[in-house]
């Protein structure tokens, strides 16, 4: 399900939210599903260019998310990398969510998932998937000796349709790329650099799933365009992955509880506004206010510019989702705004309360 055309362009920040999702669309990858599969079990080396690609889809977990705040659901795909349900994706799959949960499509068997940490520039998180246990994992091979030409293979849970992941091939055709990630909703963007890129076709559903070598290792994870999420590309449809050494190493920081400037760990704070650039003026432009939300019941309103949190100035939306990565519910901190058409400063002290991942 899919947010309509006429959903109000701004951003909800939970300080400052954008829901960046890999909406429920498009099609299988394939015509049909591939036939089951073992796991591998090893980390032997794997033969370039001449290798066939792999067909495996290791430790593979098909995710749902639903976003309460905005009435929508999406889907995507994890990398299961601890037995006990560790589960690692991209952050613009769970980003925004309400409820998220986890299928693993050999036992047919679904979790309930919480959101243990995320690193919203470098568009990875971590999941834990509750009462889990034997899980399969996956393989993580060494990224670094990753080169164009390598034939690979694309898993994950293509169009959101569930059961049995999709799988496509191709090859990798360029190494150390960037990407610009766009949030239609506002108009912000992000870089993604450092990035495989592949021949893959992946589809919106595929975000988080595993890219793999010819020996079935994750070398890389897919992050695909989606819903308000897109990718500005030049040329042919091209695949892109974030490095598994990279993001394994992010996973591991997540699961040691190690906050850092980019990566928050555990819940996220609420604000309660939508926001958007403020065009000439510097801060973060209130679209709207969330009812019962922290920012509702400071007699703040619509067309308000928020200019400063926690005595932090705040000239843009994204240095207010920087500033509220920072916090966690139930912290209490300054809120400065400029009142509509260049009124008054006001500032009050809120107390923030949970809402979704950013």
């Amino acid at each position: 399900m899919n947010r309509g055309s006429n959903s109000p362009g701004c951003l909800l920040v939970a300080a400052a939210l954008a829901v960046l999702v890999a909406v429920v669309l498009g099609r299988p990858l394939l015509a049909g599903d591939p036939d089951p599969v073992e796991p591998i079990a090893t980390e032997a080396p794997v033969a370039r260019n001449t290798a066939k690609p792999s067909g495996r889809r290791p430790g593979v977990v098909n995710i749902e998310s639903e976003q309460g705040l905005s009435g929508t659901l999406s889907a995507g795909t994890g990398i299961v990398f601890t037995a006990d349900g560790l589960v690692l994706t991209n952050n613009h799959v769970i980003q925004g969510s309400t409820a998220v949960t986890g299928t693993d499509p050999d036992r047919r068997r679904s979790y309930r998932a919480t959101v243990l940490g995320y690193d919203k520039t470098g568009d990875l998180a971590v999941i834990r998937l509750e009462r889990a246990s034997g899980l399969k994992t996956a393989v993580f091979g060494d990224s670094s000796r990753v080169r164009p030409g390598d034939p690979v293979t694309a898993v994950g849970n293509a169009g959101g349709k569930g059961g049995t992941p999709a799988v496509v091939t191709g090859a990798v055709t360029a190494l150390d790329q960037t990407v610009t990630a766009r949030d239609q909703s506002d108009g912000t963007t992000e870089r993604l650099t450092g990035l495989i890129e592949t021949s893959t076709p992946i589809k919106p559903g595929d975000s988080g799933g595993p890219l793999l070598n010819t020996g079935g290792q994750v070398i890389g994870i897919n992050t695909a365009a989606s819903g308000d999420y897109k990718m500005e590309t030049r040329g042919a449809r091209r695949g892109y992955a974030i490095p598994a050494t990279r993001a394994l190493a992010v996973a591991r920081q997540i699961e040691r509880g190690q906050a850092s400037p980019t990566v928050h760990i555990g819940r996220t704070a609420l604000l309660g506004v939508r926001v958007r650039a403020a065009g000439t003026t510097t801060g973060a432009l209130v679209a709207e206010l969330v009812p019962n939300t922290p920012a509702s019941s400071t007699g703040m309103r619509r067309g308000a510019v928020i200019v400063a949190l926690g005595g932090v100035a705040v000239d843009s939306p994204e240095k207010l989702t920087e500033l509220m990565l920072a916090q966690h519910p139930g912290d209490v901190v300054r809120l400065e705004w400029i009142d509509p058409n260049n009124g008054p400063r006001r500032s009050a002290e809120v107390t923030l309360t949970e809402g979704p991942p950013q």
